[in-house]
């Protein structure tokens, strides 16, 4: 396969989104979020982090002791990103199982020891006109990084989530209409 320079894609931007858990997510890169999902709101200019790790048990013969298989015994896909925008969407995705009450404009929110809190997540990532879009269709945030407070810092949420298999063992589905997706290479540029 020849090399294609116009196949290099660089993450210029996109969004980040959650909603309620058993959320029905786009099929596609293109059509519209459904009304239940909220926009995270501004990301780090860091981005968004993909990790997919897995670990293995190694099978050794009994003649030599060389390996002769080695057996996936755990694996997992997680995203994480740091939020720069406070909101109630926000404040309670970081403080799993809190939620913030506002009454006559005084909002509280009453931090709860963390329970389980799973949820529907997606992103969109976007080049251009390259647009990749991921949908996570059960995750849950299992990591919050430190809150600092300071006098020249942004106030900053990071959060890890981290994707659940459904019963066909799919964690995630990522989808586009990118060109460099397809068997064929891009076009050049003219």
């Amino acid at each position: 396969m020849p090399l294609n320079a116009n196949a290099v894609r660089v993450a210029l931007s996109g969004a980040a989104y959650v909603g309620p858990p058993a959320t029905k997510g786009p099929t596609d890169s293109t059509t519209a979020w459904p009304d239940t999902v909220s926009d995270i709101g501004w990301i780090s200019d860091d981005g968004i982090t993909e990790s997919n790790s897995s670990d293995s048990t190694e099978i050794k013969a009994w003649q030599g002791g060389q390996t002769v298989r080695k057996v996936i015994s755990s694996s997992e896909m997680t995203f994480s990103f740091t939020a720069i925008e406070t909101s109630k969407t926000v404040l309670e995705l970081y403080h799993k199982g809190s939620k913030v009450v506002t009454t006559n404009g005084k909002s509280v929110l009453a931090i709860k020891a963390p329970g389980p809190d799973r949820r529907f997540f997606g992103f969109d990532v976007i080049d251009g006109d390259s647009h990749v879009r991921i949908v996570i269709p059960d995750g849950e945030v299992t990591e919050t990084g430190e809150i600092v407070y300071k006098g020249d810092q942004v106030i900053a949420y990071k959060v890890t989530i981290t994707a659940y298999p459904a019963a066909d063992t799919t964690v995630a589905y990522k989808y586009s209409i990118d060109p460099a997706w397809a068997d064929a290479p891009a076009p050049p540029a003219g």
